[in-house]
């Protein structure tokens, strides 16, 4: 017996998650790519616009965009870096986090009724091998 290929369930599941999440970053104001540097720069570091860029995938000269619009609406801080004065540092203001924890808190409640189907076990299991596969 066949057994569906991996490539084709993960891209109908992630493109299940990524319509339901949509509409939630849109009432926030964000875009998806916003949302990820906001999740990357939660984490606590303040890395440089490069490793940033790096880190989530996404072209560096396409991230600035992403990054002047945050700057705007106060979100993030841009400093020189003191060990590299062409290089600059993001990091989160208050601001920042509390817009990231709101938009985080949406989307738990969103993934908790796309998984409403799977068992705590299941649940536990999904979020133990994604960060490894990914």
């Amino acid at each position: 017996m066949d057994r569906p290929d991996l490539g084709e369930l993960l891209a109908r599941a992630a493109r299940r998650v990524i319509d339901a999440e949509r509409p939630l970053l849109e009432a926030h104001g964000v875009s998806m790519w916003a949302y990820v540097a906001l999740s990357l720069l939660a984490r606590g570091s303040t890395p440089t616009q490069l490793a940033l860029a790096e880190s989530m995938g996404y072209d560096k000269t396409r991230l600035i965009k992403i990054l002047d619009g945050l700057e705007a609406d106060g979100l993030v801080a841009r400093e020189p870096d003191p060990s590299d004065r062409r290089a600059r540092v993001v990091s989160l203001t208050a601001a920042g986090r509390a817009k990231h924890a709101a938009i985080q808190a949406d989307i738990h409640a969103m993934e908790d009724e796309v998984l409403a189907s799977l068992s705590a076990t299941e649940r536990a299991t999904l979020y133990a091998v994604l960060p490894r596969l990914a």
